[in-house]
C-alpha cells in the first residue's frame, strides 16, 4: 500500500490534496488542529477507498507528531509527506504592524512545524532510498514584503530548507518538491486585504501541486508571472526593490 502523510489537512489546499491522494490501496495519515473538520475530510477520503488515520494536533507539538508518525510508519513505509500546515499574520486592517509574538508563531508553524513533520520520516526514506517530500511554501518567501515580515521569513526559511534537502537527498533517490504558490481561493487567502494578483481557484492550485508531486518536480511556482516578478525584484538594488514592494500593500485580518 502507498503511505501518505499530510499536515493542515482539515481544510483548504490540504484537504484538496488529501482527496486527490485518496484511493484504494492508499494509507493516509491526516493531521490538523481541528478534530471535527479533520474527521469530515477523513470520511470523504474513506469514501474514495483510502484507509485513513487522523491526528488532531498542532505541528509545533513535535513529540506528539513524532509518536504518531512512528506508529503510522510501523504499519508500512511512507512514500509521500506533504508539509502543508501554515498560519499567517501581518499588518492589521487598522494599520498596526505584527508584533514579535506573531512573527515567532508563524516561524514555529510554517518552518519548524514542517521540520517536525518531515524530520522523523527521513531515516526511513534514506534507508529505503525512496520517498517524496512536498513543502508548501509561498511566493512571499521569494522576496520580503513590508506588511507581513514574519510570514515572509517563515516561508523563505522553508524554501531554503527544502532546497538544501533536495540537494542532499537527491543522490539517495528521495525527491523534494518546493512549492511556492501565489494567491488562490482559501480561508487564509481571504484574510489578505489588498490587490491580490492572478488569483487561482483552490482546485486549480491543488491540481498544480498534485501534478508536481506526482512528477517529483524540484519546484512548482505559480502563477509563474508573479513568482518570476518577485524573483526579479530580489535582483534589484535594495533601495529600488524596497520602493517597488511598498507599492504592494496588504492588510491581514486576525486568524479566526
Amino acid at each position: 500500500m502507498t503511505g501518505v502523510v499530510i499536515s493542515g489537512a482539515s481544510r483548504g489546499l490540504g484537504a484538496a490534496l488529501a482527496l486527490r491522494q485518496a484511493a484504494p490501496g492508499t494509507r493516509l495519515l491526516l493531521t490538523a488542529r481541528s478534530a471535527a473538520a479533520l474527521e469530515a475530510v477523513a470520511e470523504a477520503c474513506r469514501a474514495r477507498g483510502a484507509t485513513v488515520t487522523t491526528l488532531a494536533c498542532d505541528v509545533t507539538e513535535a513529540a506528539t507528531l513524532a509518536a504518531a508518525l512512528s506508529a503510522f510508519e510501523a504499519a508500512g513505509p511512507v512514500d509521500l509527506v506533504i508539509a502543508n500546515a501554515g498560519t499567517s499574520a501581518g499588518t492589521t486592517p487598522d494599520g498596526t504592524p505584527e508584533d514579535a509574538a506573531a512573527a515567532a508563531r508563524q516561524v514555529a508553524v510554517n518552518l519548524i512545524g514542517a521540520i517536525n513533520l518531515v524530520g522523523p520520516l527521513l531515516p526511513g526514506m534514506r534507508a529505503r532510498r525512496a520517498g517524496r517530500i512536498g513543502l508548501i511554501a509561498s511566493v512571499a518567501g521569494l522576496r520580503g514584503l513590508p506588511d507581513f515580515p514574519g510570514y515572509c521569513a517563515s516561508k523563505a526559511g522553508l524554501i531554503g530548507w527544502g532546497e538544501a534537502l533536495r540537494a542532499q537527498l537527491g543522490p539517495a533517490g528521495i525527491r523534494v518538491t518546493v512549492v511556492t504558490p501565489g494567491f488562490f481561493d482559501s480561508a487564509m487567502g481571504a484574510r489578505f486585504h489588498g490587490r491580490r494578483m492572478l488569483v487561482l481557484s483552490q482546485d486549480e492550485a491543488a491540481d498544480r501541486v498534485h501534478r508536481a508531486l506526482a512528477a517529483g518536480a524540484p519546484r512548482a511556482a505559480f502563477p509563474w508571472a508573479l513568482a518570476l516578478g518577485l524573483r526579479l525584484l530580489g535582483l534589484l538594488p535594495p533601495r529600488l526593490g524596497d520602493w517597488a514592494v511598498r507599492r504592494m500593500r496588504f492588510r491581514v485580518s486576525p486568524e479566526g
